[in-house]
């Protein structure tokens, strides 16, 4: 049984679609954002990756800007900054700036991988792997800058100091759960594509939690491929697109997000293939009472504070349609713990 309403979220790539322009990505992105705010989504954070032909997200803070600045209310922030590429100073400057602009609505997200191959990584800063051995000590760097405390210091992000943007720690791995723990701050799991750590992840997490300033008790986010359609058919022939996507990262051979087609017996068989069932292990697809039974499952099984869905979906229409239905069904179910909670309290 599900004990506790689950705030649900999306998390943007920008992948340009085949015979898309970056400029249609983008403004796709924005479209997104805005019917998430519509249907009552919490956050639309924005990745980072670079050296990409195919995806728009590699200037993470100016399209936080773009998103905020033509929406109203829905936090938007970054999942995440890669912060090795970056200098702390720089980023609490930038999401400072965004704070003054959009107050109460900015999120940073900090990761520590590249978001990119090793070449391009050293290409961003020459001291990467230097940075990403120091990710910790980056990170408090990062909470001095936004600190009301440093204004003393001859070395400030003055624009940041005592602005409310909260962090959060993003991993794939246990070492970032270890690290977010240790700082008493939230944690968002990278489940979407890396789903091996998962469960040990979270168990690290809430198992050495120590409160903080910004946060009394653990507070978990784990990302999920959602593809929602009014048909099981129609979602799995709309998964087309993704199985292919994961394909060319696996063999080195990518392309814009393919048209979606038929679900094949190749296709099939190349989703029982163990890396990719691995990686897609934690995509829901189907109608809105598939994914529904399919959600609910994972949430009692993981009793995650927050989804943030992937929806890694050829045309925008049936990306803004599955956004909307999977914010349905997040209704449906939360509306379901409410109505659980209130019989028993009339049953005690």
């Amino acid at each position: 049984m599900i004990k506790k309403h689950t705030a649900f979220s999306i998390l943007e790539l920008a992948l340009v679609s085949k015979g898309n322009t970056i400029k249609q990505t983008l403004n796709n992105s924005l479209a997104l954002a805005r019917a998430a705010e519509k249907d009552g989504y919490t956050r639309y954070w924005l990745a980072e990756h670079h050296n990409s032909e195919y995806i728009g997200s590699s200037a993470t803070s100016l399209l936080i800007g773009y998103v905020a600045d033509n929406t109203q209310s829905i936090r938007v922030g970054s999942g995440g900054i890669m912060l090795p590429n970056h200098s702390p100073l720089v980023i609490a400057e930038q999401f400072g700036t965004l704070a003054h602009l959009y107050p109460g609505r900015i999120d940073l997200g900090l990761g520590r991988a590249p978001g990119t191959d090793q070449l391009t990584a050293q290409a961003i800063r020459s001291d990467f792997m230097k940075a990403a051995q120091s990710f910790p000590s980056e990170v408090e760097k990062i909470q001095l800058y936004f600190s009301k405390e440093n204004k003393t210091s001859k070395v400030r992000a003055a624009i940041a100091e005592g602005t409310d943007v909260p962090l959060y720690i993003l991993g794939s791995s246990t070492d970032s759960a270890y690290l977010a723990a240790a700082k008493g701050l939230p944690y968002a799991f990278a489940s979407h594509f890396a789903t091996s750590q998962l469960f040990n992840a979270i168990q690290i997490y809430r198992d050495q939690f120590t409160p903080s300033d910004v946060l009394a008790a653990p507070y978990v986010i784990a990302g999920i491929n959602v593809i929602v359609a009014d048909t099981d058919e129609e979602a799995q022939r709309m998964f087309t697109s993704l199985i292919r996507m994961f394909v060319g990262v696996l063999t080195g051979k990518t392309d814009g997000l393919q048209p979606p087609s038929d679900m094949t017996d190749d296709l099939q068989e190349l989703l029982h293939h163990p890396a990719l069932d691995q990686m897609l292990k934690y995509s829901f697809v189907g109608n809105k009472e598939t994914v529904k039974q399919q959600v609910s499952a994972f949430l009692e099984e993981t009793e995650v504070d927050e989804l943030i869905s992937v929806s890694t979906i050829y045309d925008i229409n049936d990306r803004l349609k599955s956004a909307k239905l999977f914010a349905e069904l997040m209704g449906e179910i939360n509306s379901e713990v409410t109505s659980t909670r209130t019989a028993g309290n009339l049953v005690s």
